[in-house]
């Protein structure tokens, strides 16, 4: 599958198969995902994989609202990707490069977790980004290092539906030339 394919076919899976991923399978993922750009190379995103059933239902049950939650119950593993904050956007000095502040962490967790999801198609699996999620109580449970914060969740299993591709926007609405 090449670059292109693989874009425009992945898609948000929100049902799996129940079937177990092989860590060595994650780890492969991961290690395609380290490669994503990030500011100046801080390779500032991380990774924590759960598939404990009584985790992932605690994270369901307390930390996230019912439409992300069923999508938890059933996926084998969620992926819970933090980042090591205080590292992107500045300057040495500590001053913020742009006026983004420390905003642009967030870019590159972005860009991290497209690169994760399509590294993850590419090895057959479905996944999808949720963004919405008590970061607090997640960061607790999982007891996330001082320094980092949590960016996103990414459940990822076999997929188990096939859903069509949305309609686009036409390039003419995206792009424009000055």
């Amino acid at each position: 599958m090449n670059a292109s394919e693989c874009i425009k076919t992945r898609r948000s899976i929100r049902r799996y198969k129940p079937d177990r991923i092989e860590h060595s399978l994650i780890d492969s993922i991961v290690s395609t995902a380290s490669y994503s750009p990030s500011w100046k190379n801080t390779q500032i995103t991380r990774y924590t994989a759960v598939e404990d059933r009584s985790v992932l239902e605690e994270i369901a049950e307390k930390f996230t609202p019912d439409y992300n939650a069923a999508i938890i119950r059933q996926a084998p593993m969620l992926i819970v990707v933090t980042f090591i904050r205080g590292r992107c956007g500045y300057e040495r000095d500590g001053s913020f490069t742009t006026k983004k502040g420390d905003r642009w962490q967030m870019f590159d967790v972005g860009a991290a977790c497209q690169t994760f999801c399509l590294a993850a198609k590419e090895k057959g699996l479905g996944t999808v980004i949720m963004g919405v999620f008590d970061e607090d109580g997640i960061s607790g449970l999982l007891h996330i290092p001082e320094g980092q914060e949590l960016g996103a969740l990414i459940a990822i299993g076999y997929p188990d539906a096939d859903p069509e591709a949305p309609k686009r926007k036409s390039v003419e609405e995206l792009l424009s030339y000055r």
